[in-house]
């Protein structure tokens, strides 16, 4: 994972975004949710810059991905009624079964989620071999990309 981070972190520095990878990894269903329920009412870009509020707050500033204060800020940051983000907020329910269907509907398109199996994590990689395919769920080290493919090309020979 330090490989990963250091990469991340010299791209970032190129692209003018110093990342802090020490926040608290959560699940990201409420910000999902509150992407999915605006770009649905209020259009693609709104969406956009809630990804981008939600994306700067934890990447370079820790906040928590599916806190209330998280989420109200990049409502506010999309532009978005304070009073019309604060009760979508609130109310954890609102656009969930729609939110829910979405992932599920993903998943069963190769898009891994953890609400379709809780100990799964994205990204979710499938290495198609000549004699059997290999799947490598979650951010795993160079190296071990590096060994499954030898392993496949080894096995092609």
């Amino acid at each position: 994972m330090q490989k990963y981070t250091t990469l991340m972190s010299t791209y970032g520095k190129e692209a003018g975004i110093d990342f802090n990878f020490q926040g608290q990894v959560a699940n990201t269903l409420d910000a999902h949710r509150l992407i999915q329920h605006f770009q649905e009412r209020l259009g693609p870009t709104t969406a956009d810059k809630l990804v981008t509020s939600l994306y700067t707050q934890y990447f370079t500033q820790q906040a928590h991905p599916s806190a209330s204060d998280t989420l109200l800020k990049a409502a506010s940051d999309a532009g978005i009624d304070g009073a019309t983000a604060e009760a979508f907020v609130a109310d954890e329910y609102e656009g969930l079964p729609e939110t829910k269907s979405l992932i599920r509907e993903q998943a069963s398109n190769g898009v891994d989620s953890e609400l379709m199996d809780p100990w799964s994590q994205v990204p979710y990689v499938v290495v198609e071999g000549k004699r059997r395919d290999f799947t490598l769920v979650g951010a795993r080290e160079v190296g071990e990309y590096l060994k499954t493919l030898e392993v496949v090309a080894k096995e092609a020979s």
